[in-house]
């Protein structure tokens, strides 16, 4: 999975979390988050590793008691991936957290109770080398900021999260990344656009609270797209209140979207319309089912007429442009055969098969 990306990128610190690197150049990860309790450790180690096996590259587990905090070291045991430990109200249970093996914690300096409570938390990840992720929500800013700033604006996310990076680096930690997130995606972005002009900590990026998966979605893709393509952001979370391999598909489809990276095919369809004659969507289906064995990084376009069917499909490393009851299979910019219908499905894919690497 290697990097093809369009923009440059802001040059961040290079921070390791449980050995992935973030920043300074490394691909931009994938993160998630469980849905499970941690202190029920087979049910959180059961969906982790199937995070992992969607393509997640860091997990984050609540820990909102003492019980969560003493399991994460069970739970790091069990899994392939890197774990963060999400704490708030109770730095404590940071500490707990790091003791017990966690690779990351996540603090929100909302709730976290002040300078002098970071600095313990802090002093705790420099001994253990545990990452630190600077987590400011829009919903739960401190309450003099709101006061100061009106409302929970970009201003007073910003000022949040740089505060409390100031008090960590003061206790001598030097491996921090930072999140601004806000439901709104204007002002997300805003929040991201101030800390990223005034930092050059790594920034995990996301919109928080996006909602159910087409809109979380939508609201992914334009919050995070807009700040990738503007060079910020080297890890990102996609919220969505479902199933968190859903949150992991969205992501991993926006990085390959956007060109940033590349996890196996692409596929480019006709949205259909008057012209098309054959049934598209049931075609794209089962393609879509069949390219989810395949993991080169490869274009395959299936296309339901003559407009831009054969010039989307010569583009394409394997393409159809279909017509009625017929079609052409191109394979890298030339016309290979003529196929009927019925016949457009085991085509394709043996053209697939083919393709040489």
């Amino acid at each position: 999975m290697e990097s093809r990306e369009p923009v440059g990128r802001k040059k961040t610190r290079r921070i390791v979390l449980g050995g992935v690197p973030i920043g300074g150049g490394a691909p931009v990860s994938v993160q998630s988050m469980t849905t499970t309790r941690a202190d029920d450790v087979p049910a959180t180690v059961r969906q982790c590793r199937r995070l992992a096996r969607a393509g997640c590259e860091i997990v984050r587990v609540a820990v909102p008691d003492a019980a969560a905090a003493h399991a994460v070291g069970r739970i790091r045991r069990g899994i392939p991936v890197p774990l963060v430990a999400d704490i708030h109200f109770d730095h404590r249970l940071a500490l707990l957290a790091i003791e017990a093996g966690a690779d990351g914690v996540r603090i929100n300096p909302g709730n976290i109770g002040g300078a002098r409570r970071v600095a313990a938390v802090a002093r705790a990840a420099a001994a253990a080398g545990v990452a630190i992720r600077v987590g400011v929500n829009a919903g739960s800013v401190e309450r003099r900021l709101l006061e100061k700033h009106g409302g929970p604006t970009s201003e007073a996310l910003a000022e949040s999260a740089l505060a409390c990076v100031r008090a960590i680096e003061d206790a001598g930690h030097d491996r921090i990344k930072i999140s601004v997130k806000a439901s709104s995606v204007t002002g997300t972005i805003a929040a991201y656009e101030r800390v990223s002009a005034r930092t050059d900590w790594p920034l995990h990026v996301g919109v928080t609270e996006a909602g159910p998966p087409l809109i979380a979605a939508v609201r992914s893709a334009a919050g995070i797209g807009h700040l990738l393509l503007r060079g910020i952001g080297d890890t990102i979370r996609v919220s969505v209140t479902g199933d968190p391999a859903t949150e992991v598909e969205i992501a991993k489809e926006l990085l390959q979207s956007l060109g940033f990276r590349s996890f196996g095919p692409s596929l480019v369809s006709c949205p259909t319309c008057g012209r098309c004659r054959i049934d598209l969507r049931r075609l794209v289906r089962e393609v879509q089912r069949a390219l989810g064995r395949e993991t080169r990084p490869i274009t395959v376009a299936v296309m339901g007429c003559a407009v831009n069917g054969p010039g989307e499909a010569r583009e394409a490393d394997v393409g159809l442009a279909a017509g009625r009851g017929e079609g052409l299979i191109f394979r890298r910019g030339r016309i290979v055969r003529k196929v009927r219908e019925r016949d457009f499905l085991k085509a394709l894919l043996e053209e697939i098969r083919r393709l040489p690497g």
